[in-house]
């Protein structure tokens, strides 16, 4: 079930990337986006780095709020619907005369492992439904490198939908089944985060933020000063 879950999820985020939106509604009943914006509380500073951004649904919300946002994903195909997506939302902005503090689109193609930005370049770095490479040494240390003292990297892993509506049910037991939100999801995460991000001089909060009918886990780890 594993392999066909990556199979299937490799193939919605490049080659099928054009159906991750309506996957990701469908599955989430309508959540998805909410679920993405909610680490959007617990942002700091004016810097801010997405790793894997998707068709860019928090860059836009990052542009909404007037902050410098730069975008990294390893996917062609995300980088290509993220700028497009990101186009269109800009273009509206100037065609009715809205403010946009920042007009620029910074997209880059690369992976977690090697950031291509100098060291100290952002106050905080975000990841929502990232895979494994979130939780990789190289990652971790990347990350180190280039927050600000006392700089955030606040990673979005799971979220569990808790509704008692039919659909809500049915949808929860699917993520269930598939590993998706197994059962203690919150203290899987917790025991699983601790110690590579303490090794990475991390110190670590795990934050639930009740987004309608469903629970989201957010990570928060924050770079000490000095």
């Amino acid at each position: 079930m594993k392999t066909l879950l990556r199979f299937f999820f490799r193939l919605l985020y490049h080659q099928f990337a054009f159906t991750y939106d309506l996957v990701a509604a469908t599955v989430s009943l309508g959540r998805w986006k909410d679920w993405v914006l909610s680490v959007l509380l617990f942002i700091q500073g004016a810097r801010i780095l997405e790793i894997g951004h998707g068709p860019g649904h928090l860059q836009r919300a990052l542009l909404e709020r007037n902050l410098l946002a730069f975008g990294l994903d390893e996917s062609t195909q995300m980088g290509r619907l993220a700028r497009y997506n990101l186009t269109r939302f800009l273009q509206s902005k100037i065609d009715k005369n809205d403010h946009v503090g920042y007009t620029q689109i910074n997209l880059t193609r690369g992976v977690s492992q090697t950031l291509p930005f100098p060291a100290e370049s952002f106050d905080t770095i975000v990841s929502t439904f990232p895979s494994e490479y979130i939780f990789d040494p190289k990652t971790l240390a990347e990350a180190q490198r280039v927050l600000t003292p006392n700089g955030r990297f606040i990673i979005l892993p799971g979220a569990t939908i808790m509704g008692r509506g039919v659909l809500d049910r049915a949808m929860a037991l699917l993520f269930r089944v598939t590993g998706e939100t197994p059962p203690h999801l919150a203290e899987m995460l917790q025991a699983r985060t601790k110690r590579p991000f303490a090794t990475a001089g991390f110190h670590v909060e795990f934050h639930e933020v009740e987004v309608g009918s469903s629970m989201v886990f957010i990570l928060v780890a924050t770079k000490p000063v000095g």
